[in-house]
């Protein structure tokens, strides 16, 4: 229809079509809804991250809507600087998928606690503003924000010290080829 506008003729609308069509199998190839894939990038580990992630929100949000249903500020306002600090994790798995194994516990099984600890916690202090069980509840919160912070900075640290092997062996390597570098 663009070529046929400027009064070109039917053979020039062809050619426009067949650049077109040209341009469209160079850019996407015969099957343009396949997979391309990209060098470097494993799905299969992508899509395992992709699944705890999406647990651990799930969790996440199930506690922050059992919350919601006592109102209480300063417990919601606890939780929150905990997910905030599970996110921190989170976001270190996301960044190298290579963590997943050390994490899947905290992400999927200390949070599963943790929800179902919450949904318990509500349905108490809903019926009796147990004061005990919110000091315990808020407890709860606080070593699990240190396990979490803890398995953060571990995650970070080995990061750390994947690098410094890999120092180590070319500064080794270097050493054995005589190669100084004084």
């Amino acid at each position: 229809l663009a070529a046929l506008s400027h009064d070109s003729g039917v053979i020039a609308a062809a050619l426009y079509g067949v650049a077109a069509l040209g341009l469209h199998l160079a850019a996407f190839g015969i099957d343009p809804i396949s997979d391309k894939g990209m060098e470097g990038i494993d799905t299969f580990q992508q899509d395992r991250v992709a699944r705890v992630v999406d647990e651990a929100d799930a969790h996440l949000t199930a506690m922050t809507d059992a919350l919601r249903r006592i109102g209480d500020r300063a417990v919601n306002d606890r939780m929150a600087a905990f997910q905030t600090t599970v996110r921190k994790l989170i976001r270190t798995v996301e960044e190298d998928p290579r963590d997943l194994t050390a994490a899947r516990k905290y992400l999927g099984v200390y949070l599963l606690g943790a929800r179902d600890a919450t949904t318990k916690f509500v349905d108490i202090y809903a019926a009796s503003q147990s004061v005990s069980a919110r000091e315990d509840y808020l407890a709860l919160l606080d070593d699990l924000e240190r396990n979490f912070t803890a398995r953060t900075e571990k995650l970070l640290l080995d990061d750390h010290s994947d690098l410094t092997v890999e120092i180590e062996v070319l500064r080794d390597r270097l050493d054995r080829e005589g190669v100084r570098l004084d």
